[in-house]
């Protein structure tokens, strides 16, 4: 009887450890993926404000300029 309870603990301290060390490695292997999603978050950030910086700097330099009404698209295309 005593054989069979610790047999079952062994058991289930095997199953345990095991779980134990899936879930370690999923959490690196999320950890991992949370690093590079927020690298390349931060890197689509900084060229999001490139863009913005080089669509104001276009809207100024066409503020500038005379508007030309040859180079306007009608309001029906």
């Amino acid at each position: 009887m005593a054989g069979q309870h610790q047999d079952e603990l062994l058991h289930r301290i095997a199953d345990l450890e095991s779980r134990f060390a899936f879930q370690e490695d999923t959490i690196e292997t999320l950890n991992q993926l949370v690093t590079q999603q927020a690298d390349e978050l931060s890197n689509m950030q900084r060229k999001m404000q490139l863009l913005i910086e080089k669509f104001q700097q276009l809207n100024e330099h066409r503020s500038d300029l005379p508007i030309n009404p040859a180079d306007e698209i009608p309001p029906h295309y």
